[in-house]
């Protein structure tokens, strides 16, 4: 019997010059994906997509309006290289010998690749959902100075302490519980400036992260608005695995959604995922009691492996940045 999968896909920050490449040079599948990406997008981002992941400079591919879409692509493409695939247009369109999926799971805009590969909507059109979604996050960032923080071995109660001590009528929020000991800040610049000061009074170690603005905090509001109104008009289909949301660290449909339309459900939690927190340490321990099946860590890097060490060293996580050799 086939042992079922659970796909792990990467967010932002996952991100390099040369990603996906090697998937590309070694598999026709995979291939097809950045050829359907360049053919959706043309030059919207200054330049085709493939060309953006293999050979552009840190600078542009580390934008968020960029980042977004070029990241998807490599996880989709991915994928297909590794399954084989026959369909990049809907992975569950496939052949019997492709392992069945237990589950997905998406760091941020990796949830989008996993709703994807569970069917929810084609490849095209969660790419201009991404696409959409990181223009309209990058609009947000420029519009106000914001920025992050990670907080290194805090735990939420110490994390909302700093938040309270520092935000001085800013906005200041947890905005990734990634691991345990791993929480990251997200508001305004002077606020998150604050918050370096306020955790070390504590005994806390804290950072301001290199992005592009304040993410998963209210000052994302202008580009929910803009992500909701493309959500309505994007037809979506009920998935053919569990899917976890990002906010609820249960699958789409369960938990506080229960009863109600999963459909609805996942539009709803898409939109409130750009102003709320990600649980991810919570959904990768649903997972751990709640589903069975090999962890694997689509390309590209391995930042959720190297997270998932932090939050239970007995969950392996296979990864597959590159091909094998």
């Amino acid at each position: 019997m086939t042992t079922p999968h659970i796909i792990l896909c990467p967010g932002q920050g996952a991100q390099r010059v040369g990603m996906g490449r090697a998937w590309f040079d070694a598999s026709p599948a995979a291939r097809a994906v950045f050829e359907r990406a360049d053919e959706a997008l043309g030059d919207r981002l200054g330049a085709k997509l493939s060309e953006i992941c293999f050979s552009s400079d840190e600078q542009r591919i580390n934008r968020t309006d960029v980042a977004q879409p070029a990241i998807y692509t490599v996880s989709v493409a991915c994928f297909h290289a590794l399954f084989n695939s026959d369909s990049p247009a809907h992975p569950l369109t496939r052949s019997p010998t492709h392992p069945p999926l237990a589950g997905a799971a998406g760091l941020s805009l990796g949830e989008y690749t996993a709703l994807h590969l569970a069917g929810v909507f084609t490849f095209e059109e969660g790419l201009e959902l991404v696409a959409l979604r990181g223009r309209a996050m990058q609009d947000a960032a420029e519009a106000v100075d914001s920025g992050m923080v990670a907080l290194i071995g805090a735990d939420e109660a110490q994390a909302r302490a700093v938040c309270d001590a520092a935000a001085g009528g800013e906005v200041l929020v947890p905005a990734n519980f990634n691991a345990p000991g791993q929480i990251v800040l997200s508001g305004n610049v002077g606020a998150c400036a604050r918050a370096v000061e306020e955790a070390g009074k504590i005994g806390l170690r804290a950072a301001a992260l290199p992005v592009a603005g304040a993410f998963h905090s209210p000052l994302m509001a202008p580009a929910a608005e803009r992500l909701s109104q493309a959500l309505e008009q994007t037809p979506l289909a009920d998935p053919g695995c569990p899917v976890m949301s990002n906010v609820t660290a249960v699958p789409h449909g369960q938990g506080p959604d229960a009863g109600s339309p999963i459909i609805q459900s996942i539009r709803r939690r898409l939109v409130e995922q750009l102003t709320a927190p990600v649980r991810w340490a919570e959904s990768c321990e649903w997972m751990r009691d709640n589903a069975a099946g090999e962890l694997h860590e689509l390309a590209p890097g391995k930042v959720l492996a190297g997270l998932m060490r932090r939050i239970d060293r007995t969950m392996k996580v296979q990864t597959h940045d590159e091909p094998d050799a």
